[in-house]
Protein backbone atom coordinates (compact mmCIF):
# COMPACT_ATOMS: atom_id res chain seq x y z
CA UNK A 1 0.00 0.00 0.00
CA UNK A 2 0.90 3.57 -0.60
CA UNK A 3 1.90 5.17 2.58
CA UNK A 4 -0.45 8.01 3.57
CA UNK A 5 0.47 11.54 1.95
CA UNK A 6 2.35 10.30 0.14
CA UNK A 7 1.99 10.99 -4.45
CA UNK A 8 0.02 7.59 -5.72
CA UNK A 9 1.57 5.94 -8.62
CA UNK A 10 1.22 7.07 -12.32
CA UNK A 11 -1.69 4.89 -13.86
CA UNK A 12 -2.15 4.99 -17.70
CA UNK A 13 -5.70 4.49 -16.83
CA UNK A 14 -6.32 7.90 -15.23
CA UNK A 15 -5.52 9.70 -18.24
CA UNK A 16 -6.62 7.43 -20.99
CA UNK A 17 -9.56 9.85 -21.48
CA UNK A 18 -8.29 12.93 -21.42
CA UNK A 19 -5.14 12.57 -23.12
CA UNK A 20 -5.69 10.17 -26.19
CA UNK A 21 -9.84 10.80 -26.19
CA UNK A 22 -9.26 13.88 -28.28
CA UNK A 23 -6.79 13.08 -29.79
CA UNK A 24 -8.82 9.79 -31.30
CA UNK A 25 -11.63 11.70 -32.49
CA UNK A 26 -9.93 14.62 -34.01
CA UNK A 27 -8.17 12.10 -35.73
CA UNK A 28 -11.03 10.33 -36.97
CA UNK A 29 -12.49 13.54 -38.15
CA UNK A 30 -8.97 14.54 -40.08
CA UNK A 31 -8.76 11.09 -41.63
CA UNK A 32 -12.74 11.24 -42.93
CA UNK A 33 -11.91 14.09 -44.85
CA UNK A 34 -8.39 12.82 -46.47
CA UNK A 35 -9.78 10.54 -49.13
CA UNK A 36 -12.32 13.14 -50.62
CA UNK A 37 -10.70 16.65 -50.62
CA UNK A 38 -9.01 16.06 -54.07
CA UNK A 39 -12.04 14.90 -55.35
CA UNK A 40 -14.31 17.65 -54.02
CA UNK A 41 -11.74 19.88 -55.56
CA UNK A 42 -12.44 18.04 -58.91
CA UNK A 43 -16.46 18.72 -58.59
CA UNK A 44 -15.44 22.16 -58.35
CA UNK A 45 -13.93 22.56 -61.70
CA UNK A 46 -9.96 22.01 -60.37
CA UNK A 47 -7.71 20.66 -62.13
CA UNK A 48 -5.79 17.43 -61.43
CA UNK A 49 -2.30 19.82 -60.45
CA UNK A 50 -4.62 21.90 -58.79
CA UNK A 51 -6.94 19.35 -56.37
CA UNK A 52 -3.14 18.21 -55.87
CA UNK A 53 -1.98 21.30 -54.53
CA UNK A 54 -5.31 21.76 -51.98
CA UNK A 55 -5.14 18.28 -50.77
CA UNK A 56 -1.36 19.47 -49.98
CA UNK A 57 -2.30 22.83 -48.11
CA UNK A 58 -3.54 20.79 -44.77
CA UNK A 59 0.32 19.93 -44.85
CA UNK A 60 1.87 23.04 -46.16
CA UNK A 61 -0.41 25.02 -43.39
CA UNK A 62 0.66 22.50 -40.31
CA UNK A 63 4.20 22.72 -41.24
CA UNK A 64 4.40 26.56 -41.48
CA UNK A 65 2.09 27.43 -38.23
CA UNK A 66 4.14 24.93 -35.64
CA UNK A 67 5.78 28.18 -35.03
CA UNK A 68 2.79 30.51 -34.44
CA UNK A 69 1.67 27.28 -32.95
CA UNK A 70 3.97 27.04 -29.81
CA UNK A 71 2.99 30.57 -29.24
CA UNK A 72 -0.63 30.14 -29.04
CA UNK A 73 0.27 27.19 -26.50
CA UNK A 74 2.14 29.41 -24.52
CA UNK A 75 -0.38 32.29 -24.45
CA UNK A 76 -3.41 30.52 -23.56
CA UNK A 77 -2.11 26.98 -22.23
CA UNK A 78 -2.23 23.44 -23.26
CA UNK A 79 -5.78 22.72 -22.51
CA UNK A 80 -7.43 25.65 -23.93
CA UNK A 81 -5.41 25.34 -27.36
CA UNK A 82 -6.85 21.72 -27.78
CA UNK A 83 -10.08 23.50 -27.13
CA UNK A 84 -9.36 25.82 -29.70
CA UNK A 85 -7.68 24.09 -32.50
CA UNK A 86 -10.56 21.53 -32.45
CA UNK A 87 -13.00 23.84 -32.51
CA UNK A 88 -11.60 25.91 -35.74
CA UNK A 89 -10.44 22.31 -37.31
CA UNK A 90 -14.59 21.82 -36.71
CA UNK A 91 -15.62 25.05 -38.50
CA UNK A 92 -13.09 25.22 -41.50
CA UNK A 93 -14.55 21.37 -42.24
CA UNK A 94 -18.05 22.79 -41.86
CA UNK A 95 -16.82 25.62 -44.39
CA UNK A 96 -15.65 22.75 -46.77
CA UNK A 97 -18.61 21.22 -46.37
CA UNK A 98 -20.47 24.18 -47.71
CA UNK A 99 -18.05 24.77 -50.58
CA UNK A 100 -20.21 22.66 -53.01
CA UNK A 101 -23.58 25.15 -52.29
CA UNK A 102 -21.48 28.40 -52.70
CA UNK A 103 -20.16 30.69 -55.68
CA UNK A 104 -16.35 30.71 -55.39
CA UNK A 105 -16.19 27.37 -53.34
CA UNK A 106 -13.26 26.18 -54.66
CA UNK A 107 -11.67 28.94 -53.08
CA UNK A 108 -13.29 28.74 -49.90
CA UNK A 109 -11.98 24.28 -49.77
CA UNK A 110 -8.60 25.48 -50.14
CA UNK A 111 -8.81 28.20 -47.27
CA UNK A 112 -10.34 25.69 -44.88
CA UNK A 113 -7.89 22.71 -45.90
CA UNK A 114 -5.42 25.43 -44.52
CA UNK A 115 -7.25 26.14 -41.75
CA UNK A 116 -7.59 22.52 -41.06
CA UNK A 117 -3.57 21.97 -41.23
CA UNK A 118 -3.10 24.68 -38.75
CA UNK A 119 -5.48 23.75 -36.54
CA UNK A 120 -3.78 20.51 -36.71
CA UNK A 121 -0.63 21.90 -35.83
CA UNK A 122 -1.74 23.50 -32.68
CA UNK A 123 -3.61 20.19 -31.38
CA UNK A 124 -0.62 18.30 -31.91
CA UNK A 125 1.56 20.85 -30.70
CA UNK A 126 -0.70 21.70 -27.26
CA UNK A 127 -1.11 17.72 -26.47
CA UNK A 128 2.63 16.73 -27.06
CA UNK A 129 3.23 19.34 -24.44
CA UNK A 130 0.76 18.26 -22.12
CA UNK A 131 1.46 14.36 -21.81
CA UNK A 132 5.19 15.64 -21.91
CA UNK A 133 4.36 17.43 -18.36
CA UNK A 134 1.63 15.28 -17.34
CA UNK A 135 3.30 11.69 -17.76
CA UNK A 136 6.42 10.16 -15.35
CA UNK A 137 9.68 10.40 -17.11
CA UNK A 138 9.73 6.72 -16.90
CA UNK A 139 6.73 6.29 -18.82
CA UNK A 140 6.90 8.39 -21.28
CA UNK A 141 7.68 6.95 -24.85
CA UNK A 142 4.47 4.42 -24.18
CA UNK A 143 2.35 7.44 -23.93
CA UNK A 144 3.68 9.52 -26.39
CA UNK A 145 3.51 6.21 -28.58
CA UNK A 146 -0.04 5.52 -27.36
CA UNK A 147 -0.48 9.20 -28.47
CA UNK A 148 1.14 8.32 -31.91
CA UNK A 149 -0.88 5.10 -32.34
CA UNK A 150 -4.14 6.98 -31.60
CA UNK A 151 -3.85 9.15 -34.33
CA UNK A 152 -3.12 6.47 -36.80
CA UNK A 153 -6.37 4.64 -35.51
CA UNK A 154 -8.17 8.12 -35.58
CA UNK A 155 -6.41 8.28 -39.39
CA UNK A 156 -7.36 4.38 -39.87
CA UNK A 157 -11.19 4.37 -38.97
CA UNK A 158 -12.31 8.10 -40.34
CA UNK A 159 -12.30 6.87 -44.26
CA UNK A 160 -14.16 3.91 -43.13
CA UNK A 161 -16.77 6.49 -41.48
CA UNK A 162 -16.95 8.64 -43.94
CA UNK A 163 -17.84 6.08 -46.33
CA UNK A 164 -20.49 4.69 -44.38
CA UNK A 165 -22.12 8.42 -44.14
CA UNK A 166 -21.60 9.58 -47.80
CA UNK A 167 -24.18 6.23 -48.45
CA UNK A 168 -26.63 8.50 -47.24
CA UNK A 169 -25.41 12.54 -47.35
CA UNK A 170 -23.10 12.01 -50.82
CA UNK A 171 -19.46 13.61 -50.75
CA UNK A 172 -20.79 16.11 -47.94
CA UNK A 173 -21.24 13.55 -45.17
CA UNK A 174 -16.99 12.75 -45.26
CA UNK A 175 -17.03 16.76 -43.86
CA UNK A 176 -19.99 16.28 -41.79
CA UNK A 177 -18.38 13.76 -39.70
CA UNK A 178 -14.84 15.40 -39.71
CA UNK A 179 -17.30 18.12 -37.93
CA UNK A 180 -18.57 15.76 -36.10
CA UNK A 181 -14.90 14.19 -34.73
CA UNK A 182 -13.56 17.59 -34.01
CA UNK A 183 -16.69 18.85 -32.36
CA UNK A 184 -16.64 16.03 -29.61
CA UNK A 185 -12.76 16.48 -29.71
CA UNK A 186 -13.18 20.26 -28.25
CA UNK A 187 -16.32 19.06 -26.01
CA UNK A 188 -14.07 16.09 -24.37
CA UNK A 189 -11.24 18.73 -23.92
CA UNK A 190 -12.81 21.37 -22.51
CA UNK A 191 -15.11 19.47 -20.08
CA UNK A 192 -11.93 17.75 -18.27
CA UNK A 193 -9.82 19.37 -16.13
CA UNK A 194 -6.27 19.53 -16.70
CA UNK A 195 -4.11 16.77 -15.57
CA UNK A 196 -1.96 17.10 -12.84
CA UNK A 197 1.56 17.80 -13.51
CA UNK A 198 3.58 15.82 -11.65
CA UNK A 199 6.48 17.81 -8.80
CA UNK A 200 3.81 20.81 -9.43
CA UNK A 201 4.67 23.25 -12.14
CA UNK A 202 6.60 22.62 -15.24
CA UNK A 203 8.28 25.77 -15.68
CA UNK A 204 11.34 26.49 -14.22
CA UNK A 205 12.33 29.74 -12.19
CA UNK A 206 14.14 32.52 -14.47
CA UNK A 207 13.02 35.07 -17.60
CA UNK A 208 10.77 33.52 -20.08
CA UNK A 209 11.96 31.52 -22.97
CA UNK A 210 12.14 33.32 -26.25
CA UNK A 211 11.50 31.19 -29.64
CA UNK A 212 14.80 32.80 -30.60
CA UNK A 213 16.81 32.17 -27.64
CA UNK A 214 15.59 28.33 -27.53
CA UNK A 215 16.74 27.97 -30.92
CA UNK A 216 20.29 29.27 -30.43
CA UNK A 217 21.07 27.73 -26.81
CA UNK A 218 19.74 24.28 -28.65
CA UNK A 219 21.02 24.80 -31.94
CA UNK A 220 23.38 21.63 -31.55
CA UNK A 221 20.65 19.51 -30.85
CA UNK A 222 18.51 20.55 -33.98
CA UNK A 223 21.16 20.31 -35.91
CA UNK A 224 22.50 16.07 -34.58
CA UNK A 225 18.85 14.81 -33.35
CA UNK A 226 16.78 16.98 -36.13
CA UNK A 227 18.51 15.89 -38.73
CA UNK A 228 17.64 12.29 -37.51
CA UNK A 229 14.88 12.89 -37.44
CA UNK A 230 14.09 14.91 -40.35
CA UNK A 231 15.41 12.17 -42.56
CA UNK A 232 13.12 9.91 -40.99
CA UNK A 233 10.07 11.59 -41.77
CA UNK A 234 10.72 11.99 -45.29
CA UNK A 235 10.99 8.31 -45.39
CA UNK A 236 7.79 7.86 -43.58
CA UNK A 237 6.13 10.58 -45.88
CA UNK A 238 7.74 9.18 -48.99
CA UNK A 239 6.17 5.48 -48.14
CA UNK A 240 2.19 6.51 -48.36
CA UNK A 241 3.24 7.57 -52.22
CA UNK A 242 5.43 4.76 -52.70
CA UNK A 243 3.13 1.78 -52.26
CA UNK A 244 0.05 2.74 -54.91
CA UNK A 245 2.78 4.02 -57.41
CA UNK A 246 4.75 1.02 -57.49
CA UNK A 247 1.10 -0.74 -57.07
CA UNK A 248 0.21 0.99 -60.44
CA UNK A 249 3.49 -0.07 -62.06
CA UNK A 250 3.23 -3.59 -61.83
CA UNK A 251 -0.15 -3.30 -62.87
CA UNK A 252 -2.40 -3.70 -59.76
CA UNK A 253 -5.67 -2.38 -59.96
CA UNK A 254 -6.90 0.27 -57.67
CA UNK A 255 -8.68 -2.18 -55.33
CA UNK A 256 -5.52 -4.15 -54.99
CA UNK A 257 -3.43 -1.16 -54.15
CA UNK A 258 -6.00 -0.03 -51.43
CA UNK A 259 -5.63 -3.79 -49.67
CA UNK A 260 -2.23 -3.26 -49.83
CA UNK A 261 -2.13 -0.22 -48.19
CA UNK A 262 -4.45 -1.05 -45.45
CA UNK A 263 -2.68 -4.38 -44.48
CA UNK A 264 0.11 -1.68 -44.45
CA UNK A 265 -1.63 0.21 -41.74
CA UNK A 266 -3.09 -2.45 -39.81
CA UNK A 267 0.04 -3.43 -39.14
CA UNK A 268 1.41 -0.35 -38.14
CA UNK A 269 -1.79 0.78 -35.46
CA UNK A 270 -0.16 -3.45 -33.45
CA UNK A 271 2.55 -2.27 -32.46
CA UNK A 272 3.04 0.85 -31.26
CA UNK A 273 2.13 0.28 -27.57
CA UNK A 274 5.03 -2.42 -26.89
CA UNK A 275 7.96 -0.24 -29.07
CA UNK A 276 7.11 2.66 -26.52
CA UNK A 277 7.51 0.18 -23.60
CA UNK A 278 11.00 -1.04 -25.10
CA UNK A 279 11.88 2.65 -25.42
CA UNK A 280 11.32 3.42 -21.84
CA UNK A 281 12.85 -0.03 -20.75
CA UNK A 282 16.12 -0.13 -22.80
CA UNK A 283 16.08 3.20 -24.55
CA UNK A 284 15.22 5.05 -27.46
CA UNK A 285 18.25 3.64 -29.76
CA UNK A 286 16.33 0.26 -29.19
CA UNK A 287 13.74 1.38 -31.67
CA UNK A 288 15.42 4.04 -33.41
CA UNK A 289 17.40 1.83 -35.20
CA UNK A 290 15.76 -1.16 -36.16
CA UNK A 291 12.94 1.19 -37.73
CA UNK A 292 14.74 3.03 -39.85
CA UNK A 293 16.61 0.10 -40.51
CA UNK A 294 13.38 -1.76 -41.63
CA UNK A 295 11.71 0.33 -43.08
CA UNK A 296 14.74 1.26 -45.50
CA UNK A 297 15.34 -2.49 -46.53
CA UNK A 298 11.58 -2.46 -47.42
CA UNK A 299 11.75 0.52 -49.20
CA UNK A 300 14.99 -1.58 -51.26
CA UNK A 301 12.90 -4.34 -52.10
CA UNK A 302 10.23 -3.16 -53.44
CA UNK A 303 11.78 -2.51 -56.82
CA UNK A 304 12.84 -6.06 -56.50
CA UNK A 305 8.46 -7.04 -56.69
CA UNK A 306 6.43 -7.80 -59.31
CA UNK A 307 3.54 -8.40 -58.45
CA UNK A 308 1.20 -8.51 -55.32
CA UNK A 309 2.26 -10.73 -53.01
CA UNK A 310 5.65 -9.96 -53.20
CA UNK A 311 4.67 -6.01 -52.98
CA UNK A 312 2.62 -6.69 -50.05
CA UNK A 313 5.77 -8.67 -48.16
CA UNK A 314 7.64 -5.68 -48.59
CA UNK A 315 4.23 -3.20 -47.59
CA UNK A 316 3.85 -5.62 -44.09
CA UNK A 317 7.37 -4.84 -43.74
CA UNK A 318 7.24 -1.08 -43.80
CA UNK A 319 4.18 -0.97 -41.87
CA UNK A 320 5.55 -3.00 -39.04
CA UNK A 321 8.94 -0.61 -39.02
CA UNK A 322 6.86 2.32 -39.36
CA UNK A 323 4.42 1.25 -36.34
CA UNK A 324 7.38 0.26 -34.16
CA UNK A 325 8.98 4.09 -34.42
CA UNK A 326 5.26 5.78 -33.39
CA UNK A 327 5.92 8.50 -31.16
CA UNK A 328 9.39 7.96 -31.43
CA UNK A 329 10.16 11.48 -33.10
CA UNK A 330 7.51 13.47 -30.14
CA UNK A 331 10.14 11.29 -27.65
CA UNK A 332 12.86 12.61 -28.89
CA UNK A 333 11.12 16.29 -29.07
CA UNK A 334 9.89 15.90 -25.37
CA UNK A 335 13.69 14.14 -24.09
CA UNK A 336 15.96 17.06 -25.52
CA UNK A 337 13.20 19.93 -24.77
CA UNK A 338 14.59 22.45 -22.20
CA UNK A 339 11.53 23.06 -18.69
CA UNK A 340 12.22 26.70 -19.46
CA UNK A 341 10.59 27.11 -23.15
CA UNK A 342 9.09 23.76 -23.95
CA UNK A 343 6.40 24.76 -26.08
CA UNK A 344 9.01 26.90 -28.43
CA UNK A 345 11.48 24.14 -28.47
CA UNK A 346 8.63 21.81 -30.05
CA UNK A 347 7.51 24.00 -32.16
CA UNK A 348 11.31 24.28 -33.73
CA UNK A 349 11.06 20.40 -33.68
CA UNK A 350 7.91 19.62 -35.63
CA UNK A 351 8.82 22.17 -37.91
CA UNK A 352 11.82 20.15 -39.09
CA UNK A 353 9.64 17.14 -38.74
CA UNK A 354 7.13 18.01 -41.23
CA UNK A 355 10.27 19.52 -43.27
CA UNK A 356 10.81 16.35 -43.61
CA UNK A 357 7.46 14.97 -44.29
CA UNK A 358 7.01 17.54 -47.19
CA UNK A 359 10.41 17.24 -48.39
CA UNK A 360 10.60 13.33 -48.39
CA UNK A 361 7.92 12.96 -51.41
CA UNK A 362 9.21 15.71 -53.44
CA UNK A 363 12.55 13.92 -53.88
CA UNK A 364 10.46 10.60 -54.97
CA UNK A 365 9.34 12.85 -57.50
CA UNK A 366 12.64 14.64 -58.82
CA UNK A 367 14.62 11.58 -59.28
CA UNK A 368 11.97 9.46 -60.67
CA UNK A 369 11.60 12.18 -63.12
CA UNK A 370 14.98 12.22 -63.57
CA UNK A 371 16.39 8.28 -63.58
CA UNK A 372 13.16 6.21 -63.36
CA UNK A 373 10.45 5.22 -60.48
CA UNK A 374 12.76 2.03 -59.29
CA UNK A 375 15.61 4.69 -58.76
CA UNK A 376 13.52 6.96 -56.78
CA UNK A 377 12.36 4.31 -54.43
CA UNK A 378 15.65 3.81 -54.47
CA UNK A 379 16.38 7.23 -53.52
CA UNK A 380 14.00 7.11 -50.54
CA UNK A 381 14.91 3.79 -49.18
CA UNK A 382 18.34 5.28 -48.76
CA UNK A 383 17.20 7.89 -46.16
CA UNK A 384 16.50 5.16 -43.88
CA UNK A 385 20.01 3.89 -43.05
CA UNK A 386 21.28 7.34 -43.41
CA UNK A 387 18.32 8.05 -40.67
CA UNK A 388 19.90 5.05 -39.28
CA UNK A 389 23.45 6.50 -38.92
CA UNK A 390 22.64 9.70 -37.60
CA UNK A 391 20.87 8.40 -34.61
CA UNK A 392 23.83 5.66 -34.38
CA UNK A 393 26.50 8.46 -34.05
CA UNK A 394 24.27 11.33 -31.89
CA UNK A 395 21.84 9.12 -29.49
CA UNK A 396 24.79 8.47 -27.53
CA UNK A 397 26.75 11.35 -27.50
CA UNK A 398 23.60 13.03 -26.32
CA UNK A 399 22.91 10.64 -23.11
CA UNK A 400 21.35 11.92 -20.51
CA UNK A 401 18.76 11.38 -17.96
CA UNK A 402 15.77 10.93 -20.56
CA UNK A 403 17.63 10.04 -23.15
CA UNK A 404 19.52 6.35 -22.35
Amino acid sequence: MTPPGSPQPFNFRSIAVPAFGPALLFSVGEGAVLPVVALSARELGASVAVAALIVTLIGLGSWFFNLPASMITLKFGERWSIVGAAAVGALALLAAGLSSVIPDGLWLLAVAMAVVGMAASVFSLARQKYLTEAVPVEFRARALSTLGGTNRIGIFLGPFIGAGVMQFAGISGAYWVGVAGMTAAAVIALAIPDLEVPGGTSGSAGPAATLRGVAVSHAGVFLAAGAGILLLSALRASRQVVIPLWADHVGLDASHASLLYGLSGAIDMLVFYPAGKVMDRRGRLWVALPSTLIMGTAMLLIPLTGGFTGLLLASLLIGFGNGISSGLVMTLGADFSPDNGRGHFLGLWRFIADAGSTGGPVLLSAVTAVASLGAGVTATGMLGFAAAAVFAVVLPRLKHRRNY
